[in-house]
């Protein structure tokens, strides 16, 4: 009968030292969503960070800026990834139910890339002739120096940062009705890239298969195509930060997280993505 104590004290301190170990093994838990152009970006960085870092299990998912800042302000997501500035609208909203306006992080640049087919012979436009082609105001490549074939318009559904900055940056009103918005970046291209006459607009990184139209400020400016000394000098006329956003100042592991993304290391990444860093 002792003997059946001592053992059935032994397991009993033998499952609480399992137990205690598995509490503090147990992974802190980083859920980040939203813009679907940082996505490709924002999923490298936890995979080598949780490389390293076995005390952190981070989760990406996508879905656009506005979806992430949504779901920050409803306590869905630790981070929110965002390609445009949080509106002040939002923030009222985060201020509301969490006392907070909220925390922003530059995390890094990316210059808003106009996609054109391979086919196409027009090589550079204006902010001007974008504006007007993405209102519908140009419909014919011949009034730009190309062809006599009617444009084809390839952009973001309304809830992309892209979407957002790109129309208050370059349309500068509404789109053309006849813009076929598309749920994700990678889809523009690959509607390009199928469209002689098509044309689009994403971040830099997902600029494959396509010509990069060089863009100008003015008629009197040069022409630039988005690169790590243009986005650097201001010279390319579409250049935006990525942002993360939080609803407080992050602690714990997540602030480790942040701080390694903003280190060499993790600004690194964003150039090996094809994004452009922040420093």
């Amino acid at each position: 009968m002792k003997s059946f104590k001592l053992l059935k004290v032994s397991m009993i301190a033998v499952l609480l030292g399992v137990l205690s170990f598995a509490f503090i093994a147990a992974p802190e838990r980083i859920t980040v969503k939203g813009s679907d152009t940082m996505v490709i970006l924002a999923q490298r960085w936890a995979e080598v960070y949780m490389k390293t870092n076995t005390s952190a299990s981070i989760q990406v998912t996508g879905g656009g800026s506005g979806v992430g800042i949504s779901a920050l302000i409803n306590g869905a997501t630790d981070i929110a990834n965002a390609s445009r500035k949080m509106k002040n609208t939002e923030k009222e909203k985060l201020k509301a139910r969490y006392n907070s306006l909220g925390v922003e992080v530059a995390c890094a640049k990316d210059g808003i890339t106009i996609y054109l087919n391979a086919a196409n012979k027009i090589k550079e436009l204006s902010i001007k002739q974008l504006g007007q082609i993405f209102r519908g105001e140009i419909t014919n490549w011949k009034e730009v120096g190309g062809v006599d074939e009617t444009i084809k318009l390839y952009g973001r559904e309304n809830s992309s940062g892209t979407y957002v900055f790109f129309q208050e940056n370059v349309v500068k009103g509404d789109y053309a009705t006849s813009c076929q918005t598309l749920p994700g970046t990678a889809a523009v291209v690959n509607a390009v890239k199928k469209d002689v006459y098509g044309i689009g607009y994403g971040g830099a990184a997902y600029a494959e298969g396509i010509v990069i139209c060089k863009v100008k400020k003015d008629d009197n400016s040069p022409a630039f195509v988005p690169t790590a000394e243009t986005i650097k000098t201001g010279e390319y006329p579409i250049t935006r930060y990525l942002y993360m956003y939080l609803r407080n100042r992050p602690t714990g592991e997540t602030k480790k997280y942040i701080d390694w993304i903003l280190s060499a290391e993790g600004q690194k990444l964003v150039v090996d993505m094809g994004y452009f860093p922040v420093k």
